[in-house]
């Protein structure tokens, strides 16, 4: 089949979950012999190749979002060259992840006559503020949904938007992670002190203020333990302040981490925490944690709760609950008999999480939706 992968944002810089889903979807496809481009924002001022199964569109434009996050997304493409890619393309199907995020794919959308298959990632915040914003983002969704003909999304919590807006069905089908560069390596190390990593963006959300409080107590009862900060974003100059203002130790923040030191860095912790309080619809950074067969403290969002299922839901905690917290990471960090049978959870988890799996689930919808599709006409 011909395919067409969407991703609204841009896939050169700040990646996320939605442009790593991409990436390797994209592969994957092309490797059991499918022709695959990715259309994607063109980044202002590129200074590299573009790779061959990529298409730019339109342009890029950087976003402090209501939602407490950085999105790097595409703005209005000329529907002209639009309508020249579409009608050289030729695509059976063509995927659009997240397609409420104005413009580009509505863009498409309109002038599509493929099957356009929608993949909800994210779970907007439950509160005041952005369910009044998305009072005013509705009425654009519900005009990109006529052009629909299949959904998915990667958890229930990232379909509850989609289906408060429509009656079709919705298939879960879960990230993925690649199981090649993910695994588990014995590191032999001389540090004479436990390792706590955060590895992510620096924004409101992930609630690092609630980690940094709860890790500065677990060190006045153990003293061989440090944690490490790696990520950018809008508040590192804050935690820097916070740090310094509470004579918090052994703290460092290593700014943004290249993805091809990123498994090295999560392979040297002892144990991995991401306290994020809302807004995650899933975790492919916990995935990423339990490949390499480092124990989790996590928020109890439900996008996280989705997969911290079972034995592994010992690593969710509430991060505003101080006293559970501290006692969260000493627990995960210490008791080498819970860690061994957090471990053995993690890796029965992670064989239905590879991407070879994920790409079959896909395929099969978008073969279902053409057969629906072609019924029809």
């Amino acid at each position: 089949m011909k395919i067409g992968l969407v991703c609204p944002y841009n896939m050169f810089q700040f990646a996320g979950g939605v442009q790593e889903i991409v990436q390797e979807l994209a592969k994957e496809l092309a490797d059991i012999g499918h022709d695959v481009k990715i259309i994607t924002p063109r980044p202002k001022n590129l200074n590299q190749a573009i790779p061959k199964n990529m298409i730019l569109l339109g342009r890029s434009t950087k976003l402090n979002t209501p939602f407490a996050t950085m999105v790097d997304f595409g703005f209005e493409a000329e529907g002209e060259e639009i309508q020249a890619i579409l009608d050289r393309e030729n695509f059976d199907i063509i995927h659009f992840h997240e397609p409420w995020v104005p413009v580009l794919s509505r863009q498409i959308l309109m002038r599509s006559k493929a099957i356009n298959i929608a993949t909800f990632h994210a779970t907007p915040p439950s509160t005041i503020v952005s369910k009044s914003l998305l009072n005013i983002v509705i009425p654009y969704t519900k005009s990109v949904l006529k052009y629909i003909d299949g959904y998915s999304a990667v958890s229930d919590s990232a379909a509850e938007y989609v289906l408060s807006l429509m009656d079709e069905p919705v298939t879960i089908i879960p990230n993925g992670i690649n199981l090649e560069i993910f695994k588990p390596k014995k590191l032999s190390s001389d540090a004479t002190k436990k390792k706590i990593l955060y590895l992510g963006r620096l924004e409101k959300r992930k609630a690092i203020p609630y980690l940094l409080e709860a890790y500065n107590e677990l060190r006045k009862k153990h003293d061989d333990v440090e944690l490490i900060i790696a990520g950018s974003g809008v508040k590192r100059a804050t935690l820097e302040k916070l740090v310094q203002t509470e004579g918090i130790p052994d703290v460092t923040f290593l700014g943004f981490i290249p993805e091809k030191q990123k498994v090295a860095l999560i392979q040297s912790a002892d144990l991995y925490c991401s306290p994020a309080m809302y807004g995650e619809s899933f975790g492919i950074v916990l995935l990423e944690a339990m490949a390499l067969g480092v124990p989790v403290v996590a928020g109890n969002n439900p996008g996280y709760a989705s997969v911290m299922t079972n034995e592994g839901r010992i690593s969710l905690v509430n991060p505003k609950s101080g006293t559970d917290f501290v006692h969260r990471l000493e627990l995960m960090l210490y008791n080498e008999e819970m860690r061994t049978v957090w471990k053995k959870w993690a890796k029965k988890q992670l064989p239905s999480y590879s991407f070879d799996k994920i790409t079959k689930k896909y395929l099969a919808l978008y073969k279902e939706v053409k057969k629906q599709h072609d019924k029809k006409t």
